[in-house]
C-alpha cells in the first residue's frame, strides 16, 4: 500500500476550501451575521462541516438537500441517522399534518391510540416488551440508565472506549491504557463528578477488559451500540457479542442496547438481525421521520425489578423519579413514530438500503484498492463508512488513532464540490429509501475522481 503525499494533500484541501468559499457566498454571509448564536449555529457541532462555515439550508425531500446558494446534493449523511427514512417522506407528512392541523392536540400529556401501536411495533421489530418515549435517544438513554441502576442497585455503568449514546454524561469515558481506571474522554465539557465515579470502560471486541470491569460487582448496565459507530464503523469480532451476554448475566448486569445508529442494520436493527438478546433497547432519531422522539424498551424482568421498588414506596417513576418529561411520549411524536414505521421503514425498504450501502462500499473498496491505499471500508447494514487505516480497527482506540483531519477535511469539500454530501464529522454514508442507484454511482465516481487526485 502507498502512503499519501502530505503536500499534495495539503494543496488539494486549499483548491476545496478556496471552491468552497466562492461557491457558497450566502451561506457564508448567514455564518458571519449569526452573531447572536453561540459558535454562529443553532447547535455548535454543526462548525464541524468542513470549509469554514456551515451549508445552510433551504430546503430538502427524499435523498437531496439544496442550501441557501442553489445548490443540490445527494445527501448521504442524512441528518446523521436523523433522516433515514428521508426527507419528509410523504406517509410522515399526512400523519402529522392530520395530527396537527386536522385534530389539533400537538401536545397534551394525555394518550393516544398511536402510543400502542407503536410500542405493538417496536415489540415486534426489537423483542422488548415493554416500551417508554422520550424526545431523542440521549433522553431514553439517561432514563434506562436510571431504570437500571434502581433494578439492580448498583451505581455504574460499563461503556466502551469512544462510544457514542448522545450527551449522556457516564459514557464519555475511556480506560487509561496503564492502570486500567477510568478517566474521562479529551474534550468532555465539565463532567459533574470524576468519570471513575460513575463509570467503568472497556475496550471493544476485548472480553478480558469487560471481565475485569465486571468483577468489581458494582455495574448496573453495560451500555453498548452492536457495533461502534460515531468514531468509524468498527463491528464486533465473532462471539464478541455473545460474550457480552454471557458476562452480563454472570455478574448480574443487565445488557443495554443503543441501536440509534445501528438500526441500519435492518428491520429490527441489529437485535433481530444478530440475535441478540438485551435486557434494554435503546432507539430514537429515525423512527420519527425527522420529528424529535426516541424510546427505551424494557424486558419483563426488568420491569418487574423497577416495579417491586415502586410499589414499595422507595422510587416514584411518575412524578420526583424525573422518567419523561412534559413533551415525551406527545401526540405529535407518536403520529410521526407510527407512519413512519408502518409506511416507510419497513421491510422492503431496508432491502432496497442495504443493497444501496452494498453497492456503495464495493464501489469505494475498488477505487481503495485500484490507489494501493491503507485505508478500509465497513458496512452496516444500509450504512457504510472509510477509515484511513487497514486492516479496518478492531476498538474505538484503534479507530480514533487512524483520525486524519486533513483527509477528512479535503473529501469532505470534494464530495461537496461534486454535489455529495457525507456526515460532517466523519466519513460516514446511509442510504434512505429515496436514495438511488444512480446516486450511489455518482458517489462511486466522485470517490475516484477525488483519490486519483490524491495520487495524480
Amino acid at each position: 500500500m502507498i502512503a499519501v503525499d502530505r503536500s499534495r494533500l495539503a494543496a488539494l484541501l486549499r483548491t476545496e476550501q478556496e471552491r468552497y468559499a466562492a461557491t457558497h457566498p450566502r451561506s457564508r454571509e448567514l455564518y458571519a451575521g449569526a452573531s447572536n448564536l453561540l459558535g454562529r449555529v443553532p447547535m455548535t457541532w454543526m462548525n464541524m462541516w468542513a470549509g469554514g462555515f456551515p451549508l445552510h439550508l433551504d430546503h430538502a425531500r427524499g435523498a437531496r438537500i439544496t442550501d441557501v446558494d442553489g445548490r443540490t446534493y445527494v445527501d448521504f449523511a442524512l441528518g446523521d441517522t436523523g433522516a433515514m427514512a428521508g426527507h419528509s417522506p410523504e406517509p410522515t407528512i399526512k400523519a402529522v399534518t392530520r395530527r396537527f392541523a386536522d385534530l389539533g392536540g400537538a401536545t397534551t400529556m394525555l394518550p393516544t391510540d398511536d402510543a400502542q401501536w407503536v410500542g405493538e411495533e417496536l415489540t415486534a421489530r426489537f423483542g422488548m416488551p415493554l416500551w417508554s418515549f422520550t424526545l431523542s435517544a440521549t433522553d431514553a438513554n439517561r432514563w434506562a440508565i436510571r431504570l437500571a441502576r434502581l433494578a439492580t442497585g448498583r451505581g455504574k455503568v460499563l461503556v466502551f472506549g469512544y462510544c457514542y449514546h448522545g450527551s449522556v454524561d457516564e459514557t464519555f469515558a475511556l480506560a487509561n491504557p496503564i492502570h486500567g481506571g477510568t478517566e474521562s474522554r479529551p474534550g468532555n465539557v465539565a463532567p459533574p463528578v470524576p468519570l471513575d465515579l460513575t463509570t467503568r470502560a472497556a475496550r471493544w471486541n476485548d472480553l478480558a477488559s469487560v471481565e475485569a470491569a465486571l468483577r468489581h460487582g458494582d455495574i448496573a448496565a453495560i451500555l453498548t451500540e452492536p457495533a461502534l459507530t460515531n468514531i468509524g464503523i468498527v463491528l464486533p469480532e465473532p462471539g464478541f457479542l455473545d460474550g457480552l451476554r454471557e458476562l452480563a448475566s454472570r455478574y448480574g448486569a443487565l445488557l443495554m442496547i443503543d441501536e440509534t445508529h445501528t438500526f441500519s442494520a435492518g428491520w429490527g436493527g441489529a437485535t433481530t438481525e444478530w440475535g441478540l438478546r438485551p435486557d434494554i433497547v435503546v432507539i430514537g432519531k429515525s423512527i420519527g421521520g425527522g420529528i424529535a422522539c426516541g424510546a427505551y424498551g424494557l424486558s419483563e424482568a426488568v420491569a418487574n425489578a423497577v416495579t417491586r421498588h415502586t410499589e414499595s414506596g422507595v422510587a416514584d417513576i411518575v412524578d420526583v423519579g424525573g422518567v419523561g418529561g412534559t413533551l415525551a411520549g406527545n401526540a405529535l411524536s407518536l403520529a410521526a413514530m407510527r407512519a413512519t414505521l408502518g409506511e416507510v421503514l419497513t421491510k422492503d425498504a431496508f432491502a432496497h438500503m442495504i443493497a444501496l450501502a452494498s453497492a456503495f462500499t464495493a464501489g469505494a473498496q475498488a477505487a481503495i484498492d485500484e490507489h494501493e491505499l491503507p485505508w478500509s471500508i465497513a458496512q452496516l447494514g444500509a450504512r457504510a463508512e472509510y477509515r484511513f487505516t487497514a486492516p479496518a480497527p478492531r476498538s474505538g482506540e484503534e479507530s480514533a488513532a487512524a483520525a486524519d483531519e486533513e483527509l477528512d477535511a479535503y473529501l469532505h469539500l470534494a464530495m461537496c464540490s461534486r454535489g455529495i454530501l457525507m456526515t460532517p464529522f466523519h466519513n460516514m454514508a446511509l442510504m434512505c429509501p429515496a436514495t438511488s442507484a444512480a446516486d450511489v454511482a455518482r458517489h462511486t465516481e466522485a470517490f475516484r475522481e477525488a483519490v486519483a487526485a490524491l495520487r495524480a
